[in-house]
C-alpha cells in the first residue's frame, strides 16, 4: 500500500450530519469532505447473524434471519474499511436495503423506510485482524484493526441495525467530539 494520510473518521457526527444526498451516503460524504475519493463494493444477502449481532438485535442466533449489507470501502483506490450492516429481516425485506449496490437517501436509508434511528450505541475494540480481514484490506503483517460496532435504535427502543466496521490502525484516526456539560 502506498503511504498516504490517515482518514479522520468523525464518529460523534457520523450519520448525524444530514448533509449527505441521495447520491452519497454518510461515509462517502465524510471521505469527500476530506478531499479524498470514496468507492464501495457492496453485496447483500440473507443470513443467520453472528451471535454478537443477534444479541444486539434481540434475535435468536440459531433461527432468525437478517439482511446483511457487506461493503469493502476504498479511499483513493486503497481498501480502507470492511463494513457489514445487519438489519432484522422483517424490517429490510423488499426495501432499498436489499439492493446490492451503494444506496443512500437524504436523512438515511432507515428513515426513508420508516425506521429512523433515534439512539446509537458505539462499541470499539482494538484487536489483530482475522486472515480474511487482512486479505480483504491488504494489511501489512502486524497491523492491528479497530472494530467499531454501532447499534441503532428506533424511537420505541427497538434495535434496527448493527454495523460492524473493521478499520486498519495505520489508516484511521477515530475522532469523538462530546459536549462536556
Amino acid at each position: 500500500m502506498r503511504s498516504q494520510a490517515r482518514l479522520r473518521w468523525h464518529l460523534s457526527h457520523f450519520e448525524h450530519r444530514g448533509g449527505h444526498s441521495a447520491d452519497a451516503d454518510a461515509w462517502a460524504t465524510e471521505v469527500q469532505d476530506q478531499g479524498r475519493v470514496p468507492l464501495q463494493e457492496v453485496s447483500v444477502g440473507l443470513e443467520i447473524p453472528p451471535k454478537a449481532v443477534a444479541e444486539r438485535l434481540n434475535l435468536d442466533a440459531e433461527r432468525d434471519i437478517v439482511v446483511v449489507r457487506r461493503r469493502v470501502r476504498y479511499v483513493d483506490d486503497v481498501p480502507f474499511q470492511v463494513a457489514d450492516s445487519y438489519f432484522p429481516e422483517d424490517l429490510a425485506r423488499g426495501t432499498a436495503l436489499m439492493q446490492p449496490k451503494s444506496v443512500s437517501a437524504p436523512g438515511g436509508l432507515l428513515a426513508s423506510i420508516g425506521h429512523p434511528q433515534h439512539r446509537l450505541v458505539d462499541e470499539i475494540q482494538v484487536r489483530m485482524p482475522t486472515k480474511d480481514e487482512s486479505a480483504r484490506l491488504g494489511l501489512p503483517a502486524g497491523t492491528p484493526v479497530a472494530e467499531h460496532m454501532r447499534t441503532g435504535y428506533n424511537a420505541e427502543g427497538r434495535p434496527v441495525r448493527v454495523m460492524v466496521t473493521v478499520a486498519p490502525g495505520d489508516r484511521h484516526t477515530l475522532v469523538y467530539e462530546l459536549d462536556a456539560s
